[in-house]
């Protein structure tokens, strides 16, 4: 039986799947790991425990559970999360703990540098962003600035998946949809590395090579293939971004569908025919060349209510606890009675951008149980992501058809309030593993054994959640309190760090 192994590395959690060429899943597997958080503001992986180590056991576990032959598993793709900077040697090991993505803000200063140095139009024009805490450009910058021997002393500059891809097969590659978030450094009129800022930044040879995420990157080693139970010579694919993945997982392929992930954060990528200019979105070539995708983040969804459960939730089972508050959310009435969440506990992304955001609980008296409070924080995240959907449409992006993934769909509270805030319905797939399910059919398509349009079949639509009316006026009230709510604490917070840089 031909099988294919796609693997994805998530904030908290690895996961790994084994499906057939009709799309059947084998077995799934997976690892929970931590986020390493030094001090505030900053985000960190250990690549070689969380990404590699985990890689092999899921690897290993999945080829002994189903008791396959290695050599039935005919391609393998991995994904991770991104953009990631993770500077190695010449042998691919790391220097330090991976810097993790947007929830990272540690390069503030490297990021208002460049912006004055570049400026904001020309960023847009030549790298379809401008830089913000989710742009690996600036993370480099203060690698060479704040850690300069470990900055001289660096071969590559990887991400999570190019990572993975060089452990698998030694080649140092890594997919146009990734590298494009290297912002300064990526032409996406040119696709390819940019030596403009070689001296300011990195050079483009200590950057990986550039391939698109489904051309073969290289074949599995004799030394992978001891390490994570493949066979010698298994190809390998160039990987990506989980978000990508997780896109083709659920059948986003044209122009107009937009994936809307639940996961650690929410994630939103919009395919489309041409480039959609905006500074508050985020742009990459899409997958597959001639393609494009609009793409878009907040830096909070999922990490929100695990903190929320370790907060307030003790004394309930860690593997229930956040199926049991959500139970209780469903208790409370929409509208939280009266509470509004900022959830920007670590900043906010899209499309705000700004690191210096705060979270706030606003409206509690005594009468609030942590029904009302939880369900507000779902709820608040909800309204991040109206303001998202509305910076899309106001950019004139056409949305013609949402498909959402990740384990919050099976959240009813949640995902029905981002329906009743945005207005939009969510179709949801019959298959919501996510990244490591669309990585194994990424891995069938890059070896031809299978078209894109067989995700299709892969992974049908099973349920829709459409917006319910007589919910609206509640959440529209609430969404104008929750930007007026912005737009005050921005002030506040703006105010209280400059007093007290005024007072040092």
């Amino acid at each position: 039986m031909d099988c294919y192994l796609g693997i994805d590395i998530g904030t908290f959690e690895t996961k790994g799947v084994l499906a057939d060429g009709q799309g059947r899943i084998l077995a799934t597997a997976k690892r929970r790991h931590d986020m390493i958080v030094p001090q505030p503001g900053w985000a960190e992986h250990d690549a070689e425990k969380d990404w590699w180590g985990e890689f092999c056991a899921i690897s290993k576990e999945l080829i002994a559970t189903t008791g396959i032959a290695p050599g039935d598993i005919k391609a393998v793709a991995a994904s991770g999360i991104g953009p990631c900077m993770l500077p190695v040697d010449e042998d691919g090991k790391p220097l330090m703990n991976a810097v993790l993505y947007g929830v990272d803000t540690r390069a503030s200063e490297e990021i208002e540098e460049l912006t004055a140095e570049i400026g904001e139009e020309t960023l847009l024009a030549e790298c379809g962003n401008t830089l913000t805490s989710q742009s690996v450009g600036p993370k480099i910058l203060w690698l060479k600035k704040n850690r300069p021997e470990l900055y001289a002393r660096t071969h590559k500059v990887m991400n999570s998946s190019s990572f993975l891809v060089h452990r698998l097969t030694g080649r140092f590659v890594i997919d146009h949809y990734s590298a494009s978030s290297s912002s300064p450094l990526y032409d996406i009129h040119a696709n390819r590395w940019s030596d403009r800022y070689a001296d300011r930044i990195i050079a483009p040879g200590r950057l990986p090579e550039l391939l698109w995420s489904t051309e073969i990157a290289g074949h599995v080693t004799e030394q992978a293939a001891k390490e994570t139970g493949l066979a010698p010579g298994t190809p390998v694919t160039a990987g990506t971004i989980d978000a990508a993945a997780e896109a083709v997982s659920v059948g986003v392929l044209g122009t107009g569908e937009m994936m809307m992930m639940y996961g650690s954060t929410m994630f939103i990528i919009l395919v489309t025919d041409h480039r959609v200019e905006d500074g508050r979105l985020w742009y990459a070539p899409w997958l597959f060349e001639g393609q494009h995708a609009c793409m878009s983040g907040t830096s909070t969804s999922g990490t929100l209510t695990r903190w929320f459960q370790e907060q307030f939730a003790r004394e309930l089972d860690a593997e229930e606890a956040l199926r049991l508050l959500a139970e209780e959310a469903q208790g409370a009435p929409v509208g939280a009675n009266g509470i509004v969440v900022l959830p920007y506990f670590s900043g906010e992304r899209t499309p705000i951008h700004d690191p210096h955001a705060r979270g706030v609980i606003f409206g509690l008296d005594l009468t609030h149980t942590r029904a009302d409070i939880y369900r507000g924080f779902l709820e608040g995240i909800a309204y991040g992501v109206t303001s998202v959907i509305e910076t899309y449409e106001s950019a004139g992006a056409v949305i013609e058809r949402i498909a959402a993934v990740g384990g919050g769909t099976r959240n009813a509270v949640w995902s029905q309030a981002i329906s009743d805030a945005s207005g939009k319905t969510q179709d949801v797939a019959a298959n919501t593993v996510g990244a490591a399910f669309g990585n194994a059919f990424l891995a069938a398509v890059a070896v031809g054994a299978a078209g894109r349009q067989d995700i299709r079949r892969w992974n049908p639509m099973e349920r829709r959640i459409a917006p319910q009316e007589e919910n609206r006026a509640v959440y529209d009230a609430r969404y104008r309190t929750f930007k007026e709510l912005y737009a005050r604490n921005s002030d506040l917070m703006r105010g209280a760090e400059q007093r007290t840089s005024d007072e040092a």
